[in-house]
Formats: structure tokens, C-alpha cells, sequence
């Protein structure tokens, strides 16, 4: 009995860290799409933020490095809003774009850098604090509450934006350009300074979930270490149905599914490949966009190209 609760505890343990680097992402991208737009650029902020992380860590400390991490990936926020917002160019096309630009930039700035070794070891971490008593808590108690503080700034988030995005006037005016982009024009709303803020605040926490990636879990910084968690995130806000406080529901099912490895394997299934637990993200990603065959909670304006001019 011991055994088991020790397995499921470590369990639930990986799946909120697992979970933690998706959430934010997932969060940034459900305000950005609750204003209209689809930020296929994720995947670029987020190891965008990894490497500003990493290089501002080593320079000056693992504070600044959150900081630096948030404001690279809304530095590329920037670009995609530019050409997106403002030019009025294809979402999906300029999001690739600048995904595939961040992912050849991070690789080769990254070996400028460090050169051929790397980085090692050597970027300072977040390490877990524990909130005494509650994580004495049966179970969840680990999991809850024997994180990096990074993980319990994402519990502070996630209600707060969901009763910003209900119960404010910018929350109300955000929803409105996502769903009728005319009738806010009407209201006095600017939508292109509204889609704007929504852009660059999905940046700076996709930036934020790179920034966890590397200092609050991995240690350092690996090329192409985002893996795909950028479309990942975009699939969480499908199954979260555009509610920040689903969304990060759905960030733990994903969670979930990547600490499957670690379970299957305590529990002496060593023999089963490794490959195909670490394929089990992935396929749930497809799962879930297969599944999202309606789109009637999707905001109504999300993808339009032309809302207006103001």
C-alpha cells in the first residue's frame, strides 16, 4: 500500500512539473486566441525564452533569467504582431515563419555563445520549496506544494486571468474583438491595440515557459528543447475550450501523459521502448485536435485576417 501511494505521489509530482512550462504557454495563447488570434509562433517564444533565460541566469541570477526569459518570447511577439495585427498577413504562415526563424537564431546564437560544449551544467536553478504543512498533505501534498516558487506563481495566474477575462472592462473589450470585432468597433474598442497587448502577453509567457524549461527543471539549455511544446500548448486550449482555468486542467492532462514514462517504468515495465511514452504527448495532441470537430466555443473572429482598421 506504501508503494503504491509513493508511486502515485511521485506521479502526481511529475505531472505538475510536467505540467508547468505548458500552462503558461497554454495561458498566454488562450488570451491571444480569445482576442482573434492564433499565435503558431509559440513554439519560437518558447525557445526563444529558454536561451534569453539561460544567457541572463549565468550573467545575473536566476530572477533576472525569468525576466529575460518573458522578454524574449515577447520579442518575437513583437514580430508576429507586426505582420499579423498590423500588416493584416497570414497567422499561420507568419507563425511558422517565426518559429523556424527561432529555432535556426537560438541554435546558432546558442553555439556563439558557448561554443561547441555548450553550457553544461553550470545556469543556476530554481530549486523546489516546500510550503510547510500543506505539504504534508496525503498524496497531493508533494505535488501541490513542493515546487518551484515559478509553479506557484502559475496557481496566482491562472484565477486571476480568468476573472480579468470575465470580469473587467480590457477583459470584456478583449472578448468582444474576438467574437464581434465590428460591433467593439462600434463600442469604441481599438482592436488592433487590444490584439496587440493579447500578442505580446501570450509572448512573454510562452518566453515564461521556456524560461521554466531551463531553470526550473532541465538545468540547461539543449537546441530544439521546446519540443514541440508550442503546438502542444495550442492543443491544450482546444481541449480547455478557450477557459483559462480549463486550460490549465488540460495542461495537466498532457502533464499527465508525459510522466507516464517515469510511472510505467516504476512500475517494471522497463522492457516496454521508452520511445513510446515519450510518443504519448503527441499522439494525445492529434487525438485532441481530431476530437475538436466542433468550434462552436471557439471565439467567432479567432483566424480573421481583417477586423478593421482601428
Amino acid at each position: 500500500m506504501t508503494n503504491v501511494l509513493d508511486i502515485s505521489s511521485g506521479f502526481l509530482e511529475a505531472t505538475v512539473r510536467w505540467a508547468t512550462p505548458l500552462a503558461f504557454a497554454a495561458l498566454g495563447e488562450c488570451v491571444s486566441e480569445r482576442a482573434g488570434v492564433i499565435n503558431i509562433g509559440l513554439e519560437g517564444a518558447i525557445i526563444c525564452g529558454a536561451l534569453g533565460a539561460t544567457v541572463a541566469a549565468g550573467v545575473a541570477g536566476v530572477g533576472v533569467g525569468f525576466a529575460a526569459g518573458a522578454l524574449a518570447g515577447g520579442l518575437m511577439a513583437v514580430i508576429f504582431a507586426l505582420f499579423t495585427v498590423w500588416m493584416r498577413a497570414d497567422q499561420i504562415i507568419t507563425g511558422t515563419a517565426i518559429t523556424m526563424l527561432s529555432l535556426g537564431l537560438t541554435g546558432t546564437l546558442y553555439t556563439s555563445f558557448y561554443g561547441a560544449s555548450g553550457v553544461a551544467l553550470s545556469t543556476p536553478t530554481m530549486h523546489a520549496f516546500a510550503i510547510p504543512l500543506l505539504n504534508q498533505l496525503p498524496l497531493v501534498g508533494r505535488a501541490l506544494f513542493a515546487q518551484p516558487a515559478v509553479t506557484y506563481t502559475l496557481y496566482f495566474l491562472t484565477p486571476l486571468t480568468a476573472w480579468w477575462m470575465v470580469r473587467t472592462q480590457a477583459g470584456l473589450a478583449l472578448r468582444a474583438v474576438g467574437e464581434q470585432p465590428e460591433a467593439a468597433i462600434a463600442a469604441g474598442i481599438k482592436p488592433r491595440r487590444v490584439q496587440t497587448a493579447a500578442v505580446l502577453f501570450a509572448g512573454a509567457m510562452a518566453g515564461l515557459a521556456g524560461a521554466t524549461l531551463v531553470l526550473a527543471q532541465a538545468g540547461t539549455f539543449v537546441e530544439g528543447m521546446s519540443a514541440g511544446r508550442g503546438f502542444i500548448a495550442i492543443a491544450i486550449v482546444v481541449l480547455g475550450r478557450w477557459s483559462p482555468l480549463r486550460v490549465v486542467g488540460a495542461a495537466l492532462l498532457f502533464g499527465a501523459a508525459n510522466s507516464l514514462q517515469s510511472l510505467f517504468q516504476a512500475a517494471g515495465w522497463q522492457h516496454v521502448p521508452y520511445q513510446l511514452f515519450l510518443a504519448v504527448p503527441y499522439l494525445l495532441t492529434l487525438v485532441v485536435l481530431a476530437g475538436a470537430s466542433s468550434r462552436s466555443a471557439a471565439p467567432a473572429a479567432l483566424g480573421r485576417r481583417e477586423i478593421g482598421t482601428q
